[in-house]
């Protein structure tokens, strides 16, 4: 189990690389977080849904990701309360108190769900969450050492030399731990060194001298990760700048935006020019403005006419502008959006910003499902889809995509000018994206974002082999007869 001094140390990364590692040396890998918290979720074929990191670590492991590697998902809906999603299932919401006083009842379904994964492979490796040394979350912890102690399973630390203060974080974890928690521990990595690594041998001599923790190994920084998709929208909120290109694209940085990595695609085209746009600021001239999914739709569609982006948008397609709308974000197209049951807060309906001749009602069962067709010139794309809510309207006359079966999906305005769909990950294959780009007025590279992301493991992975003890390791995890 890879644990962390604190969250963004780079644990998600560091699971994925050893995913793909051991999964090229012929194991059978399986990843495992048993209580995730991120708005980014990916969909399984068995029709669930799991934190993105976890879908990303099992593609690293070269197996389909499955409901049973993040059996536990909270997707946060407001500062204190978040949807509850068990096995892939939604569960209810939860205010943050509530949850605290649920979770010993949980840890038994997070067990058994490891005990399942672990009777398919001969290595899983596990994420924690956070830091164990929150001593304050001790109590009923399903994220870190409640679950090592539980299950059995040995820990490495790990720790960010980036942000600094390295050897008091892993000392000071050492310290605060009780004594049982403490011997879970059998090793420690440092993460995301730059420059001699030599130059920081003493103080890794430090760290094993304070805590007699076994030293793993010290991995230098990784541009390969910044290729692949993030969990968390921290990484929003340290911006993401734009470049030049011919086509000029901006997209709201919503409070509540959920599968952000939809745009990555966008971030690697050469004829792009793709950033986000951060609360407090206008929306800027552009070409295209794409509203993108979000946790909560209402409460999100309040937040953009908060920041006055509604004006913004508006004021954009009366200019001639193109809107594409994704999830959420092609709720907010429509003419109004209802939620009578109270499913994303208060009950109550507001009017969209009128870009569509569409109404949503945020009702029923949530919709979890790969998607598969093509888009309405013939080019083939393959997403997912995770929703709440029945979008019903004559645009539907106009779809953006085919469904195999020949169904519509989505709807294009009269002038082609806005578009949305239910659909995330529309914009990851070559073809699709190509198609799209070229309608916008822009060329493509036409790689799949699937490809990318395989060639930014493998560099990952590589670098893991060189910088960490692989045999160390090896030998923590009872593998020495497997390699």
């Amino acid at each position: 189990m890879i644990q962390g001094c604190g969250s963004d140390v780079g644990k998600s990364v560091l699971v994925a690389g050893l995913c793909r590692l051991f999964a090229n040396r012929g194991l059978r890998v399986r990843p495992f977080k048993p209580q995730n918290m991120s708005n980014n979720a990916a969909v399984t074929a068995d029709g669930g849904e799991i934190g993105r990191a976890q879908a990303l670590q099992a593609f690293a492991a070269r197996v389909a990701p499955s409901v049973h590697m993040n059996p536990v998902l909270l997707k946060p809906q407001s500062d204190t309360g978040a949807q509850l999603v068990i096995r892939g299932r939604m569960a209810g919401t939860w205010q943050a108190r509530a949850f605290q006083d649920r979770k010993p009842d949980l840890l038994a379904q997070v067990v058994e769900s490891f005990r399942h994964l672990q009777a398919q492979a001969d290595l899983v490796i596990v994420e924690g969450a956070g830091s164990p040394a929150e001593t304050n979350l001790r109590a009923g912890d399903i994220a870190n050492m409640g679950f090592a102690r539980a299950a059995d399973v040995p820990v490495v630390l790990a720790g960010d030399i980036d942000r600094g203060h390295v050897i008091a974080a892993l000392v000071g974890a050492h310290a605060v731990l009780d004594p049982e928690d403490r011997a879970m521990i059998r090793g420690f990595v440092i993460n995301k060194f730059r420059g001699d690594p030599a130059l920081f041998d003493a103080g890794r001599d430090e760290i094993v001298r304070r805590t007699g923790w076994v030293d793993c190994g010290m991995a230098p920084w990784l541009p390969a990760a910044a290729r692949l998709p993030a969990e968390d929208a921290v990484v929003l909120e340290r911006g993401a700048g734009a470049r030049q290109g011919r086509l000029k694209v901006r997209a709201p940085m919503l409070s509540r935006i959920a599968n952000f990595d939809d745009f990555d695609p966008l971030v690697a085209e050469p004829e792009v020019d793709f950033a986000f746009v951060p609360p407090g600021q206008v929306i800027p001239d552009c070409d295209l403005i794409i509203l993108p999914g979000t946790k909560a739709t209402m409460a999100d569609l309040a937040f953009l006419r908060a920041q006055g982006w509604d004006i913004d948008v508006l004021a954009h397609v009366r200019r001639g502008g193109r809107v594409l709308g994704i999830c959420g974000g092609f709720q907010m197209l429509g003419r109004t959006i209802a939620d009578p049951d109270g499913i994303e807060g208060a009950p109550g309906e507001a009017p969209g910003l009128g870009l569509l001749d569409l109404d949503t009602v945020l009702t029923g069962d949530k919709v979890l499902r790969p998607t598969t067709g093509r888009l309405t010139e013939g080019a083939t794309f393959e997403g997912y889809e995770i929703h709440v809510g029945r979008t019903t309207g004559p645009a539907l006359a106009r779809p953006l995509l085919i469904r195999p079966d020949g169904s519509g999906e989505g709807a294009i305005s009269a002038d082609g000018r806005v578009m949305g769909a239910y659909v995330h990950g529309l914009l990851g294959r070559g073809e699709a994206r190509a198609a799209l780009l070229a309608r916008w007025g822009a060329g493509s590279d036409g790689v799949d974002q699937a490809a990318r992301t395989d060639q930014a493991l493998d560099e990952i992975a590589a670098m893991l082999e060189t910088h960490f003890d692989i045999s160390r390791l090896a030998a923590i995890a009872g593998l020495e007869t497997k390699l």
